[in-house]
């Protein structure tokens, strides 16, 4: 299975958030899709850390920071 980009997850965030403001959703559905929301912005704050950690090591490297 292909990994999702960063986009792709934000994006798939993002529709999670509208999802659970619609006031017609069952609570056990909202349950599930507030946990998934939360794998999502954990791996989205994976992602960012992953690239800070990156651009951190690079900047050193080349004497930037």
């Amino acid at each position: 299975m292909e990994e999702k980009t960063f986009e792709q997850l934000l994006k798939d965030l993002e529709q999670l958030v509208k999802d659970l403001e619609n006031k017609d959703i069952a609570l056990d559905e909202a349950i599930k899709k507030y946990q998934k929301g939360l794998e999502l912005s954990k791996s989205c704050y994976r992602m960012l850390k992953d690239a800070e950690e990156l651009i951190v090591k690079e900047s050193k490297e080349n004497g930037s920071l």
